[in-house]
């Protein structure tokens, strides 16, 4: 079994696959403090809890924004799994062109899900990731990962909304009725809510007036649901896409070997 971690700004997403299914799907807040066994216990617990044994797993990959997290979670893989990780890092082989300026500062999450969304269509397309910041990635007709733009998440438009102006409390996000807001709250959930929907078609038609071919438009991310309410805009929505691009990533490259004294991998990573 494949065992897949994907470290994002807000939470931790493990998941395994057996080769056919996703068997089981976990999350956790992302704190890069936490240590390797702390992470083993609440993971070998939900394991147990699903029928599932640490030995099953024979392979791992990561893919994270949050390097700081690294260190605790490649000793995870390699002291409680006996495996060495698969790190995404855009010097692999991703089976596509990374054509922008800076291949290796574009975030891992962000190629693993053109990685997955082209595989889905075959064709030129836009994913939207709803997450700590809401990303739009381009990818071309031949699969070349083209760049995109970065927005700042929804909830953290909120809390900053909230910070910045004492009188505005602090609000949950959900679609309102009517974009007229009859008072301070519903007037906020209008703006955040009509506003992204607006934020989200204006740059989708932009990026149609930048491109010659058609595009499909793939989103994924938890409020992905709820911002398809408000628009019709999604050609699909892809919850688990990363998830998907780190499961074909690890099929795309050999795995590195744990060495002997398990401090680096054979290859001297």
């Amino acid at each position: 079994m494949l065992l897949v971690i994907d470290a994002g700004n807000t939470n931790i997403v493990f998941a395994v696959h057996d080769g056919r299914r996703w068997a089981g799907i976990w999350r956790i807040a992302t704190d890069p403090q936490r240590t390797s066994d702390e992470y083993a216990v609440w993971l070998l617990t939900l394991l147990t809890h699903s029928k599932l044994t640490p030995d099953l797993v024979n392979s791992a990959v990561i893919g994270t924004v949050v390097p700081a997290a690294l260190y605790h979670l490649r000793r995870l893989c390699r002291d409680w799994f006996q495996v060495e990780p698969l790190i995404a890092r855009s010097t692999l082989d991703w089976g596509f062109e990374i054509r922008v300026d800076a291949p290796a500062e574009v975030g891992a999450d962000r190629l693993l899900n053109a990685l997955a969304a082209f595989h889905l269509f075959g064709q030129a397309l836009v994913v939207i990731d709803f997450g700590t910041a809401t990303t739009f990635d381009v990818v071309g007709k031949d699969g070349a990962y083209l760049g995109g733009a970065i927005a700042p998440g929804i909830n953290l438009s909120i809390e900053a909304l909230h910070q910045a102006a004492a009188r505005l409390p602090r609000i949950g996000i959900g679609r309102p009725q009517a974009v007229i807001g009859r008072g301070t709250v519903p007037a906020m959930q209008s703006g955040i809510y009509w506003g992204y929907i607006g934020l989200i078609e204006g740059l989708v038609a932009r990026i149609r007036r930048e491109m010659d071919d058609p595009l499909k438009i793939v989103a994924t991310g938890g409020l992905a649901p709820l911002f398809s309410e408000g628009t019709g805009i999604f050609d699909r929505i892809e919850p688990d896409l990363t998830l998907d691009g780190l499961r074909m990533l690890a099929e795309r490259n050999p795995a590195p070997r744990l060495s002997r004294d398990r401090t680096r991998t054979i290859e001297g990573d």
